[in-house]
């Protein structure tokens, strides 16, 4: 009883944090819970029971093996335990949502004893997580004249599992609590520096927000026990940055309501809101936990008598409140009128929050159900050679005569399934799609894991044409938690499908390049659809779409994403670039040209931005598709030119091939197959048979946005506005600054160098500017610590081969070595060059960070509060987000530099250049 002892000895320890038992997914461990239930004289029977009925996973979890297997001897009387009748054995494997558990009824349904098959069979009726084995012992049942299978499969074809779940309310009342006033990103939610914590329900609950929030929130629920509390973005929108499951898997903990009393900590249903709506990808998860999340717009832009908007002495749009929702307002959800109600006052129209899909995904306790519930359907209505009856709300279809496709359009009628047969269908449709290329990163994987596990799949679906597993957010420390949790991950996803950023069996050796790099490679299509665990997955071929681990699990098991097809901006570029300028300042440059367009309306909020970038490799291009994340879109798509494309296409199969010669590739040949799909995709470019994915010149955009080059003076930096005194409008990207607004005299406390928004040209130029520095003062002298971290090994490699490394090791005073990494985060820096292995590093926040309230310039994508760098008791932390060169020249001088000092430090350096294409990029 080694095991169960040392899991009482676990949960004195976790008492001491205030914690409940863990969950227990492992099958020894409940075997020897087992034994001690069926020993009626164990002191520990009581407890054990409680173990074994409430604190078991369920899925494909090795103890939810065991668990429905020790129910099914109970109901077939081999074993008998008086506190777990027959019946509610059955109640239990009905909560225990696939895997073992299906089988096991399946077994009781299709065996002799008349009475259990049919209430095995009741059960199953309820059930949907079935696959293909499951399916086909139900098939090949009934065409052997079951009755007891036809009977489920007559329940299936009705979808009787989903229409006989109660309807949703009529009204919810809810009381708000006003989270954060502006942007609340998932970090708040779901902190980054608590990754490793995030498969730990509970303990990861811990973290959201503050606990003095916690508290509060459970004020509110004391004070109105019959209302669910709505967490609100203030001035803002709720959930940018990141989808993380974790974020509304927090949420749901301390706002929703338990998915199952039978599963510990797994609550569904939180409810959201924001002045500005819900980010898309975070929409996405809240769909996943059938929960609600509502466009407050409480507050609006100010206008005068003559309708011209109101500013501020800043030039800021003057915002005024239309109605208040603050902390315990008490106000009424109605899910028939869709709209909100402070007592009699009609608010605001909710609609979109009450699609026929919403609502379904409400009903249903989360998508996932409707997903598998319509594919259980089809499958039932097929075997029985019938009509599929009309149960589920049709999708939406919106098909406009006349009007030609955007890229994006193009893409989702190209890889659509189950919609109507020849049907040209616009933005707006809800569309099932077939997913090409899945990636699951490594803070968010175990929970993906999880998913995978709930929903009881054990295998990659056939039809997704690669998976990649990543270990580059905890690449940077190799300490205990992820010794703890990481390998466990390779593991399973290797066993899954995946190829794998680490060999379980250790034969190759550990690759901690930047997921989004990787995808970016491996994407060998650009009419690709890419769903991947990170928000910044968003590659510059196909496109790509940054989900929680749920979506990923989902598309991982099942080939499969729902949506709809978004609208679309245009984005074109006009002018030369100046020669001290780099790619990244145009990348900056697009989101404050628009923002200054659309006078502070952020158009591409929610959309497609569709780059017209033409001459930019996929590395480059990838600059831009990274940093729309950041400009809250929900994905972009490069248009390039064909013979760009096929360099691209070139530069991805040589990367692939390198790690075939690693030894990545598995039993199935994946990354060979991806060799083979973009020798055949560089084929038909070159032939003219299908050249570049190109928009329709007939297309129809939600807005179009030219980007003017010449105006580009300086470069141009993206300001957290710290000490804003409208907290709205911090943190939020939208801040974009010239070099010159500094005057030269910022302190810079920091540089960082890495993460997915940097390329090889990117460390080139750090290679370029030491030399060009050294040249004209006579040395190299920082003044505040460089970190460095190259996005992938190609990287490393090929420097190393043509010299660069080699000037970097010159000035470095640390650099990496694989076969002794970090055991801790560096918590003290040195002004000097640190190159520290690839992956995400400081961007991530989970491991290394800046010293408190340090001011970080840096080439990542993340300025939010606490992410890169905390604040101090003196000095708030702030994380500026610049190009290259001026994040090397600002550790140079240990502040920013003025024009002047950036120019003659960038002279004759090959900076990320880009002209914009001649050639009408359209189809």
């Amino acid at each position: 009883m080694h095991l169960y002892n040392d899991y009482i000895k676990e949960i004195e320890e976790r008492k001491g944090q205030g914690l409940h038992p863990k969950p227990i997914d492992s099958a020894d461990l409940l075997s020897e819970i087992i034994l001690q239930i069926k020993d009626v004289n164990s002191p520990n029977r009581k407890d054990c029971l409680n173990f074994f009925i409430y604190n078991t996973l369920p899925g494909t979890t090795s103890a939810a093996g065991k668990k429905a297997y020790f129910l099914k001897d109970i109901i077939l009387g081999k074993e008998i335990v008086n506190e777990i009748t027959p019946d509610f054995a059955f109640e239990l494997l009905s909560h225990m949502k696939g895997g073992t558990s299906i089988e096991v009824l399946l077994d009781l349904a299709l065996g002799n004893d008349i009475a259990i098959a049919k209430q095995a069979a009741d059960v199953l009726k309820t059930q949907v997580y079935l696959y293909d084995a499951d399916t086909a012992r139900l098939k090949e049942a009934y065409t052997n004249g079951n009755a007891t299978a036809t009977a489920i499969l007559e329940s299936y074809a009705k979808a009787e599992f989903f229409t006989k779940l109660p309807e949703i309310a009529e009204e919810i009342k809810v009381v708000t609590f006003i989270a954060g006033e502006g942007d609340i990103s998932t970090d708040l939610l779901s902190p980054g520096n608590q990754a490793h914590s995030r498969s730990d329900r509970e303990l990861h609950g811990k973290c959201m927000i503050t606990p003095q929030a916690q508290q509060e929130i459970q004020a509110l629920q004391a004070q109105h026990p019959d209302k669910s509390v709505m967490l609100i973005a203030e001035k803002g929108t709720m959930g940018v940055g990141s989808s993380r499951m974790s974020g509304v898997n927090n949420v749901a903990l301390w706002t929703g309501k338990q998915a199952s009393p039978y599963i510990p900590f797994v609550n569904i249903a939180p409810i959201v809101g924001g002045t500005n709506g819900i980010s898309p990808i975070f929409l996405t998860t809240v769909d996943v936990t059938g929960g609600i999340g509502i466009d407050l717009k409480n507050w609006v832009k100010k206008t005068d008598d003559n309708g011209e908007l109101v500013r501020d002495e800043n030039g800021e749009t003057v915002l005024e409140q239309v109605y208040s929702v603050a902390t315990g307002t008490v106000l009424t959800i109605n899910t028939k009128t869709k709209k909100l109600y402070n007592g009699d006052q009609e608010l605001i129209d909710i609609s979109r929050s009450f699609t026929p899909q919403k609502i379904e995904f409400i009903k249903a306790g989360g998508s996932y159900a409707i997903v598998f519930g319509k594919k259980i359907q089809t499958f039932a209505c097929k075997v029985l050679g019938i009509d599929i009856p009309t149960v589920f709300a049709p999708s939406k279809e919106v098909s406009n005569p006349g009007q030609g496709l955007t890229a994006v359009e193009k893409i989702f009628n190209k890889n659509a399934v189950g919609n109507t047969p020849g049907k040209v269908l616009h933005a707006g449709s809800d569309v099932r799609v077939e997913v090409n290329i899945v990636g699951s990163q490594d803070t968010t994987g175990l929970m993906t894991a999880q998913e995978l596990e709930s929903m009881a799949a054990k295998v990659i679906s056939p039809i997704v044409d690669g998976a990649y597993q990543s270990g580059c957010h905890t690449a940077s420390v190799w300490d205990k938690k992820a010794q703890a949790n990481i390998p466990k991950l390779m593991q399973f996803m290797n066993d899954f499908g995946l190829i794998t950023a680490r060999d379980p069996k250790g034969v190759y050796h550990a690759m901690t390049d930047v997921i989004h790099k990787v995808l970016n490679d491996i994407t060998i299509d650009d009419w690709a659809i890419i769903i991947g665990g990170d928000s910044h997955t968003r590659m510059s071929k196909g496109v790509a779409f940054g989900a929680d681990s749920g979506t990923v699990a989902l598309a991982l098991a099942t080939g499969e994403a729902s949506m709809p097809i978004p609208e679309s901006v245009k984005v074109t570029f006009k002018g030369t670039m100046k020669s001290y300028m780099d790619f990244r300042d145009v990348v900056h440059a697009t989101q404050a040209q628009m923002l200054h367009k659309f006078g502070g309306e952020n158009v591409f909020q929610g959309r497609i931005i569709e780059v017209h970038i033409g001459t930019l490799t996929a590395d480059q291009a990838f600059t831009f598709t990274d940093w729309s994340a950041e400009m809250k879109a929900k994905a972009s798509i490069c248009i390039s030119e064909d013979d760009t494309l096929i360099e691209s296409l070139e530069i991805a199969k040589g990367r692939i091939q390198i790690m075939i010669d690693k030894g990545m590739d598995n039993a199935t040949k994946v990354l060979q197959g991806l060799i083979n799909k973009a020798n055949k995709r560089i084929e038909e470019i070159k032939t003219g048979d299908k050249p570049a994915l190109r928009p329709d010149a007939n297309a129809k955009y939600y807005a179009e946005v030219e980007i003017d080059l010449d105006i580009i003076n300086e470069p141009m930096i993206a300001d957290p506005d710290v000490n804003n005194k409208d907290v709205s409008k911090r943190y939020t990207h939208d801040t974009i600054r010239p070099l010159s607004f500094y005057g030269g005299t910022k302190k810079v406390d920091l540089g960082f160098i890495g993460s997915c928004m940097v390329h090889k040209g990117d460390m080139k130029i750090l290679a370029q500017m030491l030399k060009n520095i050294e040249k004209q003062e006579g040395k190299v002298e920082f003044k505040a610590p460089l970190v460095v971290a190259p996005p992938t090994y190609n990287i490393v490699d090929e420097l190393k081969a043509e010299g660069d490394w080699e000037v970097l090791q010159k000035y470095s005073g640390f650099e990496f070595d694989d076969n002794a990494p970090k055991g801790a985060a560096r918590t003290e820096y040195e002004n000097m060059l640190y190159l520290e292995r690839p992956g995400c590093n400081l961007c991530m926040g989970n491991q290394e960070k800046a010293s408190k309230g340090d001011t970080v310039m840096a080439t990542s994508t993340r300025l939010f509060q606490g992410r890169v760098v905390e604040d101090s008791a003196e000095k708030k932390g702030e994380s500026l987000l610049s190009s290259t060169p001026v994040v090397v020249l600002s550790t140079v001088l240990g502040r920013t530099p003025s024009i002047e000092e950036y120019k003659k430090a960038v002279e004759g350096i090959n900076l990320t250049k880009f002209a914009p294409s001649h050639k009408l990029l359209v189809g």
